[in-house]
């Protein structure tokens, strides 16, 4: 009786390079960290070494420059509104009110009509923020989950107009208004300003950006237009609206040029034409009462900003990293 032993053959093995990676041996361990090879390691130790106590000064000095750069303009404007007119233009300047005069914001206050440039200032910039949102979301929706004609080519004017300057317009709209009858009236800053180009660009982007797998269940479910919008995609897009929407608070609580041609009264005109009229009041050598206003018309700004940073920063970040 004779038994046949079945042997294997080995194939005979390429030469490797001197650093090139072994492959596994069967049975033995491997552990997890991959294996580097010479050339890889020589590139890694170029890197940057962030615990060097240079590399850490270097940054400190290139942020404390940073924050000068930006707070010393702000703290200037702070600390003139609270100082005499004598004492803004002391040689040497000086870096603390002496004497102090919160007076300046007295003073705005009864002289600018403040509390009406503010009314102005809110109502434009509250129906500005809801039209423009609400058709800012609508409209993105639609351009990223509704399949109609000439989509792409309707989507590619909206990116168009973005590149347009506001200025361009200015002539034809003002023209526009003044034939309507729109001057000096709310209805006269608002329609001009309510495109959304902007927002239907950021709001589409991110639409597409949500998982299909949920828009798939939705419809699946049977969920109507509307209520797919308010109760899908809405909940998982509020960081961006709200960036959306801060981003359009803060720049129409600060437009100036339209309104500036269109109203010329305090019973329509905003915060900014205010300011300028009490510049003209003032003159160029009181600049107390100047900067008391600006410091007025900038906190709202500053505070909606403080509360709402975060959010705006995640809003405008979503989809920037995948993992």
């Amino acid at each position: 009786m004779t038994t046949s032993v079945d042997t294997q053959v080995v194939p005979p093995t390429a030469p490797r390079d001197a650093g090139e990676a072994l492959p596994p041996v069967p049975g033995t361990q491997i552990d997890e960290a991959p294996q580097l090879t010479a050339a890889q390691r020589r590139r890694r130790g170029r890197g940057v070494d962030q615990s060097s106590p240079v590399v850490k000064i270097a940054g400190y000095i290139a942020l404390a420059i940073t924050v000068a750069v930006i707070m010393v303009p702000l703290y200037f404007i702070v600390i003139t509104s609270l100082k005499t007119r004598p004492d803004i233009y002391s040689d040497p300047i000086t870096w603390w009110p002496n004497p102090f005069n919160p007076q300046n914001y007295s003073y705005v206050m009864t002289t600018l009509e403040f509390d009406l440039y503010l009314r102005n200032s809110v109502i434009i910039t509250g129906i500005l923020t809801v039209v423009k949102v609400t058709l800012g979301v609508l409209s993105a929706y639609a351009f990223a989950f509704i399949k109609f004609p000439l989509r792409n080519f309707l989507f590619v004017l909206v990116i168009a107009a973005l590149m347009v300057p506001n200025q361009i317009t200015i002539i034809s709209n003002y023209s526009l208004i003044a034939q309507l009858g729109w001057r000096n009236t709310f209805i006269g800053i608002i329609v001009p300003l309510a495109g959304v180009a902007f927002g239907t660009f950021l709001m589409r982007n991110h639409f597409l950006s949500l998982p299909k797998e949920i828009m798939e269940a939705a419809e699946m479910d049977g969920s109507s237009f509307f209520r797919t919008l308010f109760k899908v995609v809405l909940p998982m897009s509020w960081p961006t609206v709200i960036a959306f929407t801060l981003i359009t608070v803060v720049g129409e609580w600060n437009e100036y040029l339209w309104p500036f041609l269109v109203a010329d009264t305090s019973a329509t005109a905003p915060l900014p034409i205010g300011l300028t009229l009490l510049q003209d009041v003032e003159g160029l050598t009181n600049w107390g009462p100047v900067m008391a206003g600006t410091v007025l018309a900038t906190l709202p700004m500053l505070v909606i900003f403080l509360i709402l940073q975060k959010r705006m920063i995640k809003g405008l970040t979503a989809g920037a990293v995948k993992g």
